[in-house]
């Protein structure tokens, strides 16, 4: 069955930022490439192409940084059996934790989470459909944090808030107490508000 396309652009809450996405829904899966541009905690420019495999688990997340006088890379990846594995990639002198981690310690996870991005809150929402009320879902992301690459797991939290015939609203929370949010979503799933994140700048579709 073919895909339902979108075409989708944000304004970043806090620091001056911007992103733009292309994201292909499937029935089972999603695909998605962006371009971001933020200016903290120095500016720079972040490329990234998303897959997924069947029942919306990440297979590969593939993402490029760069700024003045450096660039990082970091190439993301899930097999079948559920090991993580990443390689990353360094160029130039700059101010930011290394890039990369430990991939032994995201084999809980099934999703990324390319942080400040609202594109990868699709595949939670998308699995589980927390819309119609019920128990909260937890989860372990592999985090992704802008612009150094870091990795961590990353404990979370997705619970029906409410809905009406156009939007959805669920509340994200870290696990760890750190960070919470109510995220308005569109029927297919797609950031309209996140606060502290991001705010779509059109609801259109494509």
């Amino acid at each position: 069955m073919g895909a339902t396309r979108r075409a989708v652009a944000w304004a970043k809450d806090g620091p001056f930022g911007v992103e733009f996405a292309e994201i292909a829904l499937y029935d089972e899966r999603v695909s998605a490439e962006g371009v971001a541009i933020g200016s903290a905690p120095i500016p720079y420019r972040l490329d990234y192409s998303l897959e997924t495999a069947s029942g919306f688990v990440t297979s590969r997340l593939l993402v490029g940084t760069r700024g003045e006088g450096w660039r990082r890379t970091l190439d993301l990846r899930r097999d079948a059996a559920g090991a993580w594995s990443l390689t990353a990639g360094e160029e130039g002198d700059v101010d930011l934790p290394p890039p990369g981690g430990d991939p032994a310690t995201l084999l809980a996870a099934v999703d990324c989470d390319l942080g400040l991005s609202p594109v990868t809150n699709l595949m939670p929402v998308l699995r589980h459909t927390p819309f119609s009320g019920g128990s909260a879902v937890e989860l372990t992301a592999a985090w992704v944090s802008v612009p150094d690459l870091r990795v961590r797991a990353d404990g979370q939290r997705y619970t029906f808030v409410r809905a009406d015939d156009e939007c959805r609203v669920i509340r994200y929370e870290a696990t760890d107490g750190s960070f919470a949010a109510d995220i308005t979503l569109d029927r297919d799933g797609i950031v309209i508000d996140y606060p502290g994140i991001a705010r779509r700048l059109s609801c259109a579709h494509a």
